[in-house]
């Protein structure tokens, strides 16, 4: 006997409802987790954090719910009387990818440093986002091929929890890669675990193996993974800092050996949720090697971003050639690089920019609703003469 047979009663009758509205019309839960997506990004951007950190609820709850489906499929019939056909399940867990697809393009679409690895994670997403909404690649073409499905669930997953977790949680990007990366991992392997063909020693076998194999994976290819949460609002390669106004004087692309005798600046205003703390990393490269590496402390919720710089006052003899400042989390996850020149002497002005991004996304600087707070500056300095300076609120 079902457990409140009227309320089942009624709950059966809505959930036939609401698969024969899925049914008619699918394309719906694609642009509900497109706009989604799109809403709780410019919600972040404009400090609005609690009603992006709710779509992300959402969207976890979704999995879980079909986690939970896969796993506890005779109990809940037992408990419930209620029971989902397999076509059934198999629609709605498409709808999940849909859903939390959608949802996480447009933070890994602005975030991606498109000239590095980065863009073929992002490009990966949108191709799995294009499946998920045409049937007959979906169905006759992925969920026949098992490790191609659990490959794509997989990911999808790991995504919605990169995303997520950062804005609910606060943890840094390091933490949050590896904790999306184990929940993903175990998560999907159980989802898909009894649709595998062998006998239970055999699936038992063959799910540590899976288990090992992904975490290994994702960790390996860590640095072609964009940090979903956070991204560059400014940067610029300066002579000079307003430390008044926390800001370059000025914006240069090409140097001489002669403007290093004072030292160049790389400044950059990093957007991050409100509550997270991270540590990042600038690394100055000259021709591919990598010349020093400068850590700064930055903190989420400023308006423009939040501004840190690094001050480096000693060059190699031999300095001409191209130089790149490499913005990394702590755990080598790419935020963005900023380029400059360096020549002999320079023919004529100086070599100036009104807006720098160094090619490293699309994305240009914008602007965000104003927050409370002071601005108080820090500094570090290393054995190299180089030093990092950045805001604290």
């Amino acid at each position: 006997m079902g457990v409140g047979t009227p309320l089942m009663a009624i709950i059966k009758s809505v959930s036939a409802w609401g698969m024969t509205v899925l049914t008619r019309y699918p394309g719906v839960v694609a642009v509900f987790g497109f706009a989604a997506g799109v809403s709780s990004f410019f919600l972040v951007e404009r400090e609005q954090e609690i009603f992006a950190q709710a779509l992300s609820i959402l969207m976890l709850a979704s999995w879980l719910w079909l986690v939970a489906e896969n796993l506890l499929h005779r109990q809940i019939k037992r408990w419930f009387d209620v029971s989902l056909p397999r076509p059934i399940l198999k629609f709605l867990t498409q709808l999940v990818h849909q859903e939390s697809l959608f949802f996480v393009i447009p933070f890994f679409f602005v975030t991606t440093a498109w000239n590095s690895g980065q863009a073929i994670f992002t490009t990966l997403l949108i191709g799995f986002g294009i499946i998920s909404i045409l049937d007959p690649l979906y169905y006759r073409w992925l969920s026949r091929r098992r490790w191609l499905y659990f490959i794509y669930h997989s990911v999808t997953l790991f995504a919605v929890l990169l995303t997520a977790l950062p804005m609910l949680l606060h943890i840094p990007t390091g933490t949050s890669y590896l904790h999306a990366l184990v929940i993903a991992v175990i998560l999907s392997v159980f989802s898909v675990e009894r649709d595998l063909p062998w006998r239970w020693y055999w699936s038992t076998l063959m799910v540590a193996v899976l288990m090992a194999a992904a975490i290994g994976f994702g960790i390996l290819v860590r640095p072609w993974v964009p940090p979903a949460s956070l991204w560059l609002t400014d940067v610029a390669i300066t002579s000079e800092i307003d430390n008044a106004q926390r800001a370059p004087q000025n914006k240069l692309l090409v140097v001489s050996e002669g403007q290093l005798k004072k030292g160049l600046y790389a400044y950059t205003s990093i957007h991050a949720p409100r509550g997270l703390h991270e540590r990042i990393y600038h690394e100055w490269t000259l021709n591919g090697e990598t010349v020093d590496r400068i850590a700064l402390d930055i903190h989420g919720g400023r308006e423009e971003g939040y501004r840190a710089w690094t001050h480096k006052l000693n060059f190699p003899l031999q300095s001409q050639g191209h130089w790149q400042i490499r913005v990394t989390t702590e755990a080598g996850q790419l935020i963005g690089i900023l380029r400059f020149s360096v020549v002999e002497a320079l023919r004529g002005q100086i070599h100036r920019i009104d807006s720098q991004f160094g090619g490293f996304n699309t994305r240009s600087a914008g602007r965000i609703e104003s927050v409370s707070g002071n601005d108080q500056l820090g500094q570090q300095i290393n054995s190299m003469g180089s030093r990092g300076s950045n805001d604290i609120q």
